[in-house]
């Protein structure tokens, strides 16, 4: 049996009652906007396309556009995965030749808004993080004077910066091939084939992504989320620098003051490894899936490996009340999910 990935994961804010209700009865109950790592120069052999999509897949959103224009998915750039229930605007990008047939891509579901050439294509990673405006419906009746309270928390210390449960696939059906390869008790020919490149990737990282949230939830439960172990790998806040935590001590001062975070594994060869204690407690983790470092050596295109903050801030975060429930307006920053977020405000899995 694998490790729990997202059900019943504590709460930073556990002790302060939630707001119940549910997000995602409309699509345009969860609208999330891009925030570009850079935007396009104007000039070169690629077309950034600011795409608007409506109750459509991320997977979907690609094989439609490659259909319209009659090119490869391969040729289409995106920064990252959106949301499907939901309202997004993405930049995406395509071979400059084809520009005149853009047109062929809007759709009931999905708009070309804008289009703009640049010098490259765009690639997973290239963005700085997503504004999102969700309304969350059907909340108690006292919801704002319950969520102002999170909120203060959250904007003080950040939120655990779990992996949603869309990571992991229905019933965590990804999860469990990504082990299954990983393991060997699955080859990638397993896979439709025309699914396989994306089912490939998404499952072998769901199995990185379930291996990090079962840290956290570790540090979260043994009151070790804002202490720093001898032989944790922390990173710089400004510059994202990872290095080995030998003076404890030391290391705390900088933490608590803000200067560093404390991250967790995304194993690949490149990951930074850490020592002592702290190197215990994810080796552990990563035997209860069944694996290794070297597991994820075959893989190394797929899986370079990196280290992820245990806590992420939510910039810009406000709260209003309205008839229909609750909304919440925020930015956070690439690879950081909404969910994780909202569930600290909600807890409708605790009951509470």
């Amino acid at each position: 049996m694998l490790p729990s990935t997202v059900s019943s994961l504590p709460y930073l804010t556990a002790e302060l009652t939630g707001v119940k209700g549910v997000i995602k009865r409309e699509p345009r109950d969860f609208v999330v906007e891009e925030q570009p790592l850079y935007e396009p120069c104007g000039e070169g052999d690629h077309l950034y396309l600011w795409v608007e999509k409506r109750d459509v897949s991320a997977e979907l959103l690609t094989q439609h556009i490659a259909r319209a224009l009659g090119i490869a998915r391969a040729d289409i750039g995106v920064a990252g995965l959106k949301d499907r229930r939901a309202v997004t605007r993405q930049f995406v990008s395509v071979p400059a030749a084809c520009e005149g047939r853009i047109k062929k891509i809007n759709s009931d579901d999905i708009r070309v808004l804008t289009r703009t050439r640049h010098g490259n294509k765009l690639k997973t990673g290239h963005l700085r993080g997503n504004r999102f405006d969700v309304l969350v419906r059907e909340t108690v009746s006292d919801a704002l004077s319950r969520a102002n309270p999170i909120a203060e928390v959250i904007r003080s210390h950040g939120f655990p910066n779990f992996y949603g449960e869309q990571r992991f696939g229905f019933d965590g059906e990804t999860l469990s091939l990504g082990v299954d390869i990983l393991t060997g008790q699955k080859s990638e020919r397993d896979i439709p084939r025309g699914r396989r490149r994306f089912l490939l990737r998404l499952s072998l990282s769901a199995v990185q992504s379930a291996i990090f949230n079962e840290v956290l939830r570790r540090r979260i439960e043994d009151g070790l989320l804002t202490r720093v172990l001898e032989g944790d790998v922390m990173q710089v806040r400004a510059s994202g620098g990872p290095f080995v935590a030998e003076d404890v001590s030391r290391e705390q001062e900088r933490f608590d003051q803000e200067e560093t975070v404390i991250s967790g594994p995304m194993y690949g060869l490149k990951m930074r490894h850490p020592t002592g204690e702290a190197a215990e407690r994810e080796g552990a983790v990563l035997a209860e899936f069944g694996l290794t470092p070297a597991s994820f050596a075959a893989w190394r295109k797929l899986l370079p490996g990196t280290r992820r903050p245990l806590v992420m801030a939510a910039d810009e975060l406000s709260l209003t009340e309205e008839q229909d429930g609750l909304r919440l307006q925020f930015a956070l920053n690439r690879g950081t999910y909404a969910t994780s977020l909202l569930r600290e405000f909600m807890k409708t899995e605790s009951g509470k």
